[in-house]
């Protein structure tokens, strides 16, 4: 009897979970790559024809405006090499203290058989890809990931001030481990 209430116990704390997951988190797929983005994460309209998905990060208390998180693909043997895409995001930030180039925090590791490329950097975010005259940010971070995608790579970005992102730092770990295949 203590079996069958211990198991029936489990059954529902599992089934409340797998409901819970699902209210909390929005599947995509880019690229043959599905990600479930986290619920406090807005989907928003692209703001450039690069972008295949893009969300809100609500700011933090203290902070002056939300993070963002983009997500880019651009198709088979197109999106440059991991390495050329990690020091251009680096190229991106400068470091407070001295105004150079800050170094990037890169780590590698693999989530259901895919090749993911994690990178960190905070600073100066001196903008994006170049477009219009985009004032320096101070206290800003990056948290970005490259999936190696079968059909190419998908890129996933998120800026935004330092503060902000370290607090969804946790909820851009739970994207990472979300990575799969779609077949």
């Amino acid at each position: 009897m203590k079996h069958f209430i211990f198991s029936a116990f489990l059954l529902f704390f599992a089934l409340n979970l797998s409901s819970a997951s699902a209210e909390t988190s929005k599947s995509f797929e880019t690229g043959k790559v599905r990600y479930s983005a986290p619920s406090p994460w807005e989907e928003t309209q692209v703001t450039s024809s690069m972008r295949q998905a893009q969300f809100r990060i609500p700011k933090a208390e203290g902070d002056l405006e939300d993070a963002e998180m983009a997500v880019f693909y651009f198709g088979s043997g197109q999106g440059g090499a991991v390495d050329a895409n990690v020091a251009r995001w680096a190229g991106q930030f400068h470091a407070a203290d001295k105004g150079g180039p800050v170094a990037p925090d890169v780590g590698k590791t693999a989530v259901n058989g895919l090749k993911v490329t994690t990178v960190k950097i905070e600073g100066t975010y001196m903008g994006g890809m170049g477009f219009g005259n985009q004032e320096p940010k101070a206290d800003f971070a990056l948290l970005g990931a490259i999936v190696e995608g079968p059909e190419g790579p998908v890129f996933f970005k998120l800026t935004g001030p330092k503060k902000t992102v370290e607090n969804t730092a946790g909820q851009f770990q739970a994207l990472i481990e979300s990575f799969s295949l779609q077949f």
